[in-house]
């Protein structure tokens, strides 16, 4: 049995990061719940498993102030689960430089900086395990509209196929360990602009016939962050109920 970790979970307050943090709360772990806003706390919660946080994760001193917050409240830090990212529904045509550089500094750069802060934790520490979130949107290349991905977020979910690979080869040397988890269409607040017809449609793309729930993927980052996954890094997990198949 994998044992529990002590975790930073990004993007805390919502959808997949809320999940996340309740999923983990109930299997033992204790973690430190990371958003613009401060997250509420999920049921089993307590002082001694649980800390809140406000963080804008594209700034690198919140990133590092969150980090020694959150180690110094629950006495380590092991573990990142990143799913902290703003969207970008623009068409080509609508699109503009400061959405598509604003989308980038968060999901990009917000990642990067939260692994750098939370890497230089671990790698004086024993190690640890980094989780990214990607997205199935990078194959079937969102247009944008109506609640769905556009270029600028497509663009900034693919640039996280490279940073995991390039600091799953960099953290190495430190015993931790980056991979990736690329969520297919989920039910959270970023499709709930979908017509039913949009659900409809995404859900036939997959083996599974609907969207995922947000508990399923959390529960598929906490599998790449456990002792289970020890022998596995560097890689993206496709958490989308076989929409690669579509």
């Amino acid at each position: 049995m994998t044992k529990p970790r002590t975790a930073i979970i990004t993007g805390a307050a919502s959808g997949i990061g809320r999940a996340a943090v309740a999923e983990a709360i109930a299997a033992g772990w204790k973690v430190a719940a990371l958003d613009l806003g401060l997250p509420t706390a999920p049921e089993g919660a307590s002082a001694e498993n649980f800390v809140a946080l406000s963080c804008d994760v594209s700034k690198a001193e919140a990133c590092a102030k969150a980090v020694a917050d959150a180690a110094a409240r629950l006495g380590s830090i092991d573990t990142l689960l990143h799913f902290a990212a703003v969207h970008s529904t623009e068409t080509w045509d609508a699109l503009d430089a400061d959405i598509f550089n604003r989308t980038l500094a968060v999901n990009v750069t917000g990642s990067f900086l939260m692994a750098q802060a939370a890497a230089h934790w671990m790698k004086d520490h024993g190690g640890g395990a980094i989780v990214l979130t990607g997205s199935g949107s990078i194959s079937v290349s969102g247009l944008g509209g109506h609640g769905r991905g556009g270029p600028a977020y497509v663009s900034s979910k693919a640039a996280i196929i490279g940073l995991t690979r390039a600091l799953a080869r960099s953290l190495a040397p430190f015993a931790i360990r980056v991979n990736a988890i690329s969520p297919g269409a989920t039910d959270t607040a970023m499709t709930a602009e979908y017509s039913p017809e949009a659900r409809a449609n995404v859900g036939s793309r997959t083996l599974a016939g609907r969207m995922g729930e947000p508990e399923e993927i959390a529960r598929a980052a906490m599998f790449l962050a456990s002792d289970d996954a020890s022998y596995i890094t560097g890689e993206i997990l496709n958490a989308n109920g076989g929409g690669s198949f579509g």
